[in-house]
């Protein structure tokens, strides 16, 4: 099972995601997660992470993430 990151402007829908594979992906996903949380000034970005065994199954899932724009960087 890997871990995904997920930076999400409420705003604009723009999107970033980060993909964190291996057995200690999910447990890296959040330690990422709860850094950026602590770093971010800009209240409209939500950031989340997610595990799953696909990108492709999270968009599926949590679709209002993947509404708007990819940003660079991004797996999906």
């Amino acid at each position: 099972m890997s871990g995904y990151l997920i930076e999400y402007n409420r705003s604009t829908r723009d999107r970033l995601v980060t993909a964190f594979e291996g057995k200690d992906g999910p447990q890296r996903a959040l330690a990422e997660r709860l850094r950026r949380e602590r770093e971010r000034t800009d209240g409209d970005w939500e950031i989340v992470s997610l595990n799953s065994n696909s990108v492709e199954t999270i968009m599926k899932t949590h679709s209002r993430y993947f509404s708007g724009h990819r940003l660079t960087n991004s797996v999906a």
